[in-house]
């Protein structure tokens, strides 16, 4: 299949007021990413983080800081978040439907990677430009509850477009987030996702490098059937 499996446990999970050493817990547990869920209070209810954040948890970590914008006007954040530390910028295509080509330039411009992310009840095919566009994202987030919040449950049936986007891009990077566990791992791996967004399961586990372990062991073995 051509892809590598990333396990991101989101930091939206850990000890807010200590940080630095949860984010270090994660990655001697296995983590490849840490997932960074970026609100404004506007786009989603909630509100969480912002490039302050990022650039305080960047003293301590060189870690790929996978960060997920949940916000109206992604394209205001782009400068702040490259400053501050971050890897990955994945936008809302909800957000972003006028001006994703100009959003797109943007973010590679500042040495981040582009992703796109789309809402449960948003149409798989409203991703297809972005992603074979002459500057295409470079990763899809399938949301597989509604964002905004966390420890929600997993919507099963949005595996469907996981598949889809497999079969038509073999080779993309398919990231699956909420509601992700031991109980729920199986379905995203073998519909084809490959980073594996968890939060709660991992956080909230006695032993969090089994977990990790568990959920890229899910993901490989579905690459070897791919």
């Amino acid at each position: 299949m051509g892809v590598t499996a990333k396990i991101a446990p989101s930091m939206l999970s850990s000890d807010f007021a200590n940080l630095a050493s949860e984010a270090r817990r994660m990655l001697t547990s296995g983590a490849d990413w840490l997932h960074m869920d970026i609100m404004d209070g506007h786009f989603v209810p909630n509100l969480t983080i912002g490039s302050p954040v990022i650039v305080s948890l960047r003293k301590h970590t060189d870690a790929y800081l996978d960060c997920h914008l949940m916000v109206t006007n992604p394209l205001d954040y782009v400068e702040t978040l490259a400053k501050a530390g971050a890897s990955g910028f994945t936008f809302h295509i909800e957000a972003s439907k006028n001006n994703w080509k100009e959003l797109v330039q943007s973010i590679k411009s500042r040495g981040m990677k582009p992703g796109v992310a789309l809402k449960p009840w948003t149409p798989i095919e409203e991703v297809y430009p972005l992603v074979e566009a002459e500057n295409p994202v470079e990763m899809v987030l399938v949301m597989t509850v509604e964002p905004g919040f966390g420890g929600q449950k997993f919507m099963p049936e949005m595996m469907d477009k996981v598949r889809v986007l497999r079969k038509k891009y073999p080779s993309l990077d398919i990231e699956v987030d909420g509601g992700l566990g031991p109980s729920t791992i199986d379905m995203a791996a073998s519909a084809g996702a490959n980073c594996i967004v968890a939060g709660s399961s991992v956080f909230g586990a006695p032993e969090p490098a089994q977990v990790i372990s568990l959920l890229r062991n899910s993901v490989e073995k579905a690459n070897e059937t791919h």
